[in-house]
């Protein structure tokens, strides 16, 4: 009786204990030496960029104003050569226009000189010339057009068509009271003939030189 009971109570505590064993294994919180790895990882993003941030968006500048004045440079029209090339090349320029006004006067006035048209009608042309012609001089005479040869021979050959009429519009009145002496020769019909044929000469030139500036 005595060794059952002994037999029985040694189970007992055989399998009490077995379950404290189990219960105590398995509730038991993990010490920080059993958990897993616990240390720093590598940043495996670091090297790593998005496409989308690598782009770069284009810069974009705000267009000129070409028609303000700051962004304008202006025209060298002091520059030599500027002058001999640009403006010369230009064959629609505003000079260029104002010349060509100039050839059918001229080509009147040496028609009138070949024709021996009166003093009247003569000197009317040269005084519808000589107005235009003072009207180019004072446009250009600051401008670099004032050294072109067109400019130049234009001035030279109005100042003796006007010196011209003059001449013959005194003659008309002091012929009839002068004597051709050595006072009166200019007035002399066959002094102002010849002037009035280097005058036709001259306006002759000039044509041609109005014309080459085309």
């Amino acid at each position: 009786m005595r060794r059952s009971k002994l037999f029985y109570t040694i189970v007992i505590c055989s399998f009490l204990f077995s379950q404290n064993f189990v219960l105590t294994s398995n509730s038991a919180p993990l010490s920080s030496n059993q958990k897993g790895y616990v240390g720093t990882l590598p940043n495996l993003t670091r090297n790593y960029e998005s496409e989308e941030q690598t782009k770069k968006e284009p810069e974009v500048k705000p267009a000129k104003d070409f028609n303000s004045e700051n962004e304008m440079k202006p025209v060298p029209r002091d520059n030599p050569a500027f002058v001999n090339i640009i403006l010369k090349a230009d064959k629609t320029s505003q000079y260029v226009n104002d010349l060509n006004e100039f050839i059918p006067m001229l080509e009147s006035i040496s028609d009138m000189i070949e024709n021996g048209d009166n003093v009247q009608v003569f000197n009317a042309k040269v005084y519808f010339f000589n107005k235009n012609a003072e009207y180019f001089r004072d446009k250009y005479a600051q401008k670099p057009e004032s050294h072109f040869v067109s400019y130049k021979k234009l001035m030279e050959v109005n100042t003796h068509a006007h010196s011209i009429a003059l001449l013959r519009n005194e003659a008309e009145k002091y012929n009839p009271y002068m004597a051709y002496g050595s006072e009166g020769y200019i007035y002399n019909p066959n002094n102002i003939q010849e002037q009035l044929g280097y005058l036709k000469n001259e306006i002759e030139q000039t044509i041609l030189i109005l014309k080459e500036s085309n």
